[in-house]
Parts: C-alpha cells; structure tokens; sequence
C-alpha cells in the first residue's frame, strides 16, 4: 500500500475517529478532557501510526496530558483493536501538536491589532475607513 493511497487515508481517518473516541474514555487524570486528535498517519505496514494531539490549556497540562496517553498506549493500542478491524494494530506515538493554541495566539493578537487601530483612528477623528 502507497503512503498517499485512497486506503491509507481511509485507515488514517477511521483511526483518527477511533482515537478521538477513546482519548474520551481514559480514566487517567493527567489526560485533560479537552484534547483532540488533530491529524493521525499510519504508515503502509500498518505497524505504527503517528497520532498527533492538541491540548486546549497551558504547556503543563499538555505534559500531563501526553504523559498520561503514553502510558495508557496499552488501552488505547486495545480499544483500538477492538473498534477498527485491521490486519495489525499499529504501534501508537503520541506526539504533541500546537497548531490549534497558536491558531488561538495569533487570532487574538489579530483582534488586538484591530482594536488598537479603531482606537488609535477615533482619537484622531478619522472615520472613513
């Protein structure tokens, strides 16, 4: 199987699912209940698969976040097998994205800007925009 085959990216999506449903399920405290599985890419072999997780909340729950997913892998590597009916349950590496709170980052540091320049043009009487 090719890396950017139709199946693959058929796999890399019903895991992503399977993931996002059973991060929900891991009774580990250090797991904060507003992660996400932004993007999953198992490779050809089906042996290991990078899923890549977002936490919503400061560097240090995204820590005890990550370490609680590892050392759940052995859940989550069953739950996994369970739900998505493969040849092999791939190996699971949990790697954290930031993608989503520097999205958050730069459209607040946007809305900033913008309200500093309304400010900045009705002190000086500027209207017309």
């Amino acid at each position: 199987m090719r890396k950017n085959s139709a199946k693959n990216n058929r796999i890399n999506g019903e895991v992503q699912r399977a993931l996002s449903s059973i991060i929900r399920e891991v009774k580990d405290p250090r797991v904060s209940p507003l992660t996400s599985v932004t993007d999953v890419f198992v490779s050809p072999d089906l042996k290991t698969c990078k899923a890549y997780i977002s936490v919503l909340g400061d560097e240090k729950e995204a820590d005890e976040t990550e370490e609680g997913l590892n050392s759940a892998k052995g859940f989550v590597r069953r739950e996994l097998a369970r739900i998505v009916n493969l040849r092999n349950t791939p190996e699971i590496q949990f790697i954290m994205d930031g993608s989503i709170a520097y999205g958050v980052d730069m459209s607040k540091k946007i809305d900033d800007v913008m309200k500093h320049d309304e400010e900045s043009r009705a002190k000086r009487g500027d209207d017309d925009v």
